[in-house]
């Protein structure tokens, strides 16, 4: 597997776990998703909005938009799960798609990320490994934070085995992607 198919396998992963993630926590009630709890940021909502405040800066970084900084200034959280979950979906696919039509060389091109006081020149590869840490970090402590509450934490970390499609099918079909679409043909599996 080469580099490129595994930044386009990875932001699917991304786009899966927040699925599967909004999906579980469905049964709480606004004021769970607002509760003070233990974590980097203090709420369940306040840890998935910096998640898409900071997708939304670097899809925008990505894209090269000049306007990234005043992106990031005037984002406005979500005040519902509902809505959480419809916009951070909207961000994923962006940036599933935006993987998808990049090719080698791209992964090697540089960007600019407007820092107000600074701009960062980073390659494309290193800003989407960051991002896909990023997202895990924050997802991992909002996982954490369902242990306080009526909802099991979901499984968030199986996506990227080609060999378990039977622990991702519904969610596979629910987002419309094929397991062949996805992966490729697999040795030794029959698909």
């Amino acid at each position: 597997m080469d580099l490129l198919h595994h930044t386009r396998i990875t932001a699917r992963a991304n786009r899966l776990a927040n699925h599967r993630l909004h999906q579980s926590m469905a049964p709480l009630s606004d004021a769970d998703f607002h509760t003070l709890r233990t974590g980097f940021f203090p709420s369940l909502g306040a840890t998935l909005n910096h998640v898409l405040a900071v997708d939304g800066y670097y899809l925008a970084a990505l894209h090269r938009e000049p306007d990234m900084a005043q992106q990031w200034s005037r984002f406005v959280p979500a005040t519902t799960l509902t809505e959480l979950a419809r916009r951070q979906a909207t961000a994923d696919e962006r940036l599933i798609a935006f993987c998808d039509a990049l090719d080698v060389a791209a992964l090697d091109a540089v960007i600019e990320l407007d820092r107000i006081r600074l701009v960062q020149h980073e390659r494309v590869g290193h800003v989407l490994a960051h991002l896909a840490m990023h997202q895990t970090h924050h997802r991992g402590q909002a996982h954490a934070m369902l242990s306080g509450t009526v909802v099991k934490p979901p499984q968030l970390d199986d996506f990227l085995m080609p060999s378990e499609p039977h622990v991702r099918t519904a969610e596979m079909a629910a987002l419309g992607w094929q397991e062949l679409a996805v992966y490729g043909p697999l040795p030794g599996l029959d698909r």
